[in-house]
């Protein structure tokens, strides 16, 4: 599956608001309270994002109402999830005292960890928390914890006023989604 629009249409939806299509004034004079919305500022990012039916369907097959996730497992762990996020956008920094507009660009790949991983429990808390790294049953780290259920196996960001420039993260359990299949 794919999406390709603005970051903050992904969820201004969600919270019952129409698309964003790109003019404030407009936008906001017909929903106001879209400003309040923590996406909002996110609306001039460009994101590209493909997944494949675990991470979201486009059936509703269990006839709850909502499009199916993980279908068949209790949760998205040992599911076989993906999903990449490719994003860019530009922002002004005054440079010797000129405007510059510098232009940047993150693509991420994420997973459901399989059933048999474990994470390093940083904060004590029981709970795979954000950064916390996890693990795959031999042991091998597959990458930084997300949302849970994910990890994150490869980030490459561009960013030169930043000093960013390439390959950020990659796991050492590979970059490839094969190995994250369905159990």
């Amino acid at each position: 599956h794919m999406f390709n629009g603005s970051y903050a249409n992904v969820y201004l939806g969600r919270a019952g608001f129409p698309p964003y299509e790109g003019d404030d004034d407009a936008y906001l004079a017909e929903n106001p309270a879209a400003e309040n919305h923590w996406a909002w500022p996110y609306r001039d990012v460009t994101l590209g994002m493909k997944w494949n039916d675990q991470w979201l369907s486009n059936q509703d097959r269990d006839q709850d109402g909502s499009l199916d996730r993980h279908s068949g497992y209790p949760s998205y762990i040992g599911s076989g999830a993906w999903e990449t996020n490719h994003m860019q956008g530009s922002y002004e920094v005054e440079v010797n005292g000129n405007i510059k507009q510098h232009h940047w660009t993150y693509f991420v790949k994420i997973v459901a960890v399989p059933s048999d991983a474990t994470y390093d429990d940083a904060n004590g808390n029981g709970n795979a928390d954000d950064g916390e790294t996890w693990y795959n049953g031999d042991g091998i780290e597959i990458g930084p914890s997300i949302w849970g259920a994910f990890a994150e196996i490869q980030s490459v960001e561009n960013d030169p006023f930043a000093g960013l420039h390439g390959k950020q993260y990659g796991s050492p359990a590979g970059p490839g989604f094969g190995q994250y299949g369905p159990e």
